[in-house]
């Protein structure tokens, strides 16, 4: 009856707010521009504290911004107190920001160095607990602000004081349960949908036991976000409606809450510079940096098919740092191509780089200088040096184009334009066509335009070949939707924001493709995750679990694999794995120290290890089994190890969930013992990974023995039997005709000569072989008619001796006649009688 009456007392509040309207949505963080009053106020302190540079805080572990998904919120609770906020934010003015993490230093010194102080036991492997933190100086002046703010429902200062004890923000302690309390009052009181989001993540994971994990009153604070705009709430409401997550499963209500936030996605991803905005992609696997999640070779992410074998001379396998590193040698010693991709790494940055867009500039200038010189060709100019410098001037084109880097500039845009388009560079007749279609610098000319694009997309150039699915979109005819179709596939292999997009509009209204929900859903939740600085908070995670405070990053996950990113899901569980099976060096050597609290949640680590399962991670799946096979997490259930481990296994990715079930097989653990079937898995498993071979082998001697012991005491248990072959049927007919092959294979001469080419009377052969030869022949005849002599002695000795047994017993007995007497009176007619 209690339960009924909360759950009446939440659709209430979810009435009142929703009719309310006064309320305004949280967007994300480009929502800033809808917020007014006092909230905006705020929000300037809080700019003028970092420094006016919004995005200045957010690389920073422990300097979360208030601005993030902060909602806008215009009433009259919020104007008291906001004197209280102003000089709390004055004291937050005067603590030092922490410097910037800088990239670790590369090359092999480096990495020895980094090595041996990792080794020294130094304490904790976690950050320091910030629960024994203690306040003081500025920071607690502005806490206290911020309290006085509060008791005066202050909106500014409950959202600052609960990321404050959510996040440890200026190091300010972590208090879960306090965090709680001042988002539940925020969301009650003011409709925040950043609370009501934070609330949704307490119930639905139950992190620091403040509240009982309740997946229904979960779903209900999403949806409460999600209906009035809340970014991450839609997408945390989209997967749960996809997964089945505290309600039934429902495709068409997915993909309505992931269709808005590709369509937020997209309208931002369109409003950059041209081109679109660019970004250096953060979501990755922690796990994938030791090989995955069981090492390197035995996870299916670093195995089998998807095991990446570079040639021996490759440097795929090196660090960012170590590749920098010998390429700038390179390219101080007159290294073009070096130069070049140095150029594109500072330019498109990767993991752990940023963009650098003032060395990524000269780089490619250093490549188009050993070209182009005063504005024409350098005279004997290296041979092949042109394409890299066409390229070279694409990104130059492109950076002038945008912006990047430098003042915007049309004409110089074109200028190196048109340099590249001389040597046949798809980003640069791109970058002209752009230039042409909507007239930057330049007269609108859109047959010139398509015909650059068209040329650049031939040579498999993804934005381009999105701009040609739009153009031939626009037709709006059959066969016009059909070529743009195809043009956004081949977009869409690379990963095209764009291409996605339209490929999942037109799957969702059945636009020249059959209507699929399944399949809309796919590209829209992809679309979605693609917009990372728009929806998740990877930057804020990587940064805190490189920096070593788990305690952050596994926060700051966990919100991005509530969003439904299995990578983000993964790492949550991989962060609070119990049974790592892989450790790194310096963890073995130094001292291992217990998790802290909120780390030690093994059943949230298998709640993960599941729903990453379910978006197709094959180790999770067999994580999944570990934690059923040992009890962790849940209860013992050697059923639903095995259903793992078989699910596994089907993939045939896993060596490791076949070397598993060999196991079992081979120790009837869960599975019948079967000798016979646990080889059988062995195999298949060395099948799946040539690198599972030592632990194959081992497994397979010891299984022979035990085989071989039970064959000899005549075991019950079914050993090891060699596979029958398979005897083909053939028909009659089937018989004559491979007998009529192998007929016409007996006389043909060119059969005996290639089997007989070079091997007799061969030129380089040494005489002594043939005389050594022949004396074996002569000797094998000599002791063949020698045994056939011998053997025909035996027999005539043998019949010899039946002959004389024959006349012993023919001899006449008594009165007998003997025959010498008798025959001469037969002779002459008588009968001798």
């Amino acid at each position: 009856m209690r339960g009924w009456i909360a759950w009446l007392l939440l659709l209430a509040q979810a009435s009142a707010i929703i009719s309310s309207p006064d309320q305004q949505p949280l967007g994300s963080h480009s929502d800033a521009s809808a917020q007014t009053g006092a909230d905006k106020h705020a929000v300037e302190s809080f700019l003028d504290a970092a420094g006016g540079q919004e995005g200045a805080a957010f690389s920073q572990p422990g300097m979360r911004p208030l601005l993030h998904a902060k909602a806008s919120v215009v009433d009259a609770d919020m104007a008291k107190g906001h004197d209280f906020v102003d000089a709390a934010f004055a004291e937050l003015r005067k603590i030092p920001r922490p410097p910037r993490r800088r990239r670790e230093s590369s090359g092999i010194f480096g990495s020895v160095l980094r090595l041996l102080l990792r080794t020294i036991p130094t304490g904790p492997v976690t950050a320091p607990s910030q629960s024994k933190t203690t306040l003081s100086g500025p920071l607690l002046n502005a806490v206290e602000f911020l309290e006085q703010a509060a008791n005066q429902n202050n909106s500014d200062a409950l959202y600052t004081l609960a990321e404050f004890n959510f996040f440890g923000n200026y190091s300010h302690p972590r208090d879960l349960g306090a965090a709680f309390k001042y988002y539940h009052q925020l969301a009650s009181s003011h409709g925040n949908t950043t609370a009501q989001y934070m609330l949704g993540l307490y119930y639905s994971t139950g992190i620091g036991d403040v509240v009982p994990r309740d997946q229904g009153k979960a779903l209900l604070y999403y949806t409460f976000a999600a209906v009035r705009g809340d970014t991450r709430a839609e997408m945390a409401t989209g997967f749960r409606h996809l997964a089945g997550i505290g309600a039934t499963k429902s495709c068409e209500t997915a993909v309505k809450y992931y269709k808005r936030v590709a369509d937020k996605a997209i309208e931002w991803y369109r409003s950059g510079p041209p081109g679109g905005m660019s970004w250096v992609s953060q979501a990755w696997r922690i796990a994938d940096d030791d090989g995955g999640l069981y090492g390197e070779g035995a996870s299916a992410s670093s195995a089998g098919m998807n095991a990446f074998k570079p040639s021996p001379n490759s440097d795929a396998n090196a660090a960012i740092g170590d590749v920098i590193e010998y390429l700038d040698l390179m390219s101080q010693k007159g290294d073009s191509k070096a130069s070049f991709n140095l150029g594109r790494i500072y330019y498109e940055g990767q993991r752990g780089l940023d963009h650098d867009y003032e060395l990524a500039r000269k780089y490619f200038l250093l490549v188009a200088s050993r070209y182009w010189r005063n504005g024409r060709v350098v005279d004997n100019a290296k041979s092949g040096i042109e394409k890299l410098a066409g390229k070279a001037a694409g990104y130059l084109g492109r950076m002038y184009l945008r912006g990047d880097g430098v003042t915007q500039n049309f004409d110089r845009a074109k200028l190196w334009f048109d340099r590249g388009d001389s040597q046949a560079d798809a980003l640069s007749r791109y970058g002209l066509g752009l230039m042409y279609l909507h007239g930057y610098g330049v007269k609108e000319n859109v047959v010139k335009a398509v015909e650059l694009f068209r040329v650049s997309a031939d040579h498999d150039y993804a934005p381009a070949q999105v701009q040609m699915g739009q153009l031939y979109l626009d037709q709006g005819g059959t066969e016009d939707v059909r070529i743009a179709n195809n043009y956004f596939e081949l977009a869409a292999r690379y990963g095209n924001i764009e291409a996605n997009y339209y490929l999942a509009e037109l799957v969702f209204h059945g636009l020249g493709r059959e209507k699929l929900c399944s399949m809309a859903l796919s590209y829209y939740k992809s679309v979605a995750e693609k917009a990372e600085p728009l929806v998740s908070s990877w930057a804020d995670a990587n940064d805190a679990y490189e920096a070593g405070d788990y305690d952050l990053a596994f926060l700051e996950y966990l919100l991005a694999a509530e969003q439904g990113y299995e990578k983000a899901q993964t790492n949550v569980a991989y962060v609070l794995d119990t049974i790592r099976s892989k450790l790194p060096l310096s963890e073995l050597l130094r001292k291992r120290k217990d998790k802290s609290g909120l780390l030690d949640n093994p059943a949230l680590a298998l709640i993960y290890w599941t729903r990453a399962s379910r978006q197709a991670n094959v180790d999770a799946l067999v994580k999944m089994g570990d934690y059923y096979f040992y009890g962790i997490g849940a209860e013992r259930d050697i059923g639903k190890a095995v259903q793992c481990y078989t699910g596994a296994s089907d993939y045939s990715q896993s060596a490791q969930a076949l070397f598993n079930l060999g196991w079992m097989h081979e120790n009837g653990v869960g599975l019948t013992q079967d000798f016979h079937l646990a080889k059988r898995f062995y195999d298949h498993a060395l099948a799946v990974n040539d690198e599972a071979y030592l632990p194959v082998t081992l497994g397979l001697l010891k299984l022979r023995i035990r085989s071989a012991w039970n064959t000899l005491i005549n075991g019950s248990i079914h050993s090891i039997q060699d596979e029958p072959k398979k005897k083909q049927d053939w028909s009659l007919s089937e018989w004559i005709a491979n007998f009529l092959e192998d007929d016409e294979l007996l006389y043909d001469e060119d059969y005996y000569d290639d089997i007989y080419d070079g091997t007799i009377g061969d030129d380089g052969e040494d005489p002594l072989d043939g005389v050594i030869e022949s004396a074996l022949i002569i000797g094998i005849t000599g002791a063949l008619v020698l045994l056939l002599w011998w053997r025909q002695r035996m027999q005539q000795q043998h019949v010899q001796n039946n002959e004389a047994e024959r006349q012993d017993q023919r001899q006449p007995q008594g009165n007998a006649v003997n025959p010498e007497d008798a025959f001469p009176a037969w002779a002459g007619g008588g009968m001798g009688l």
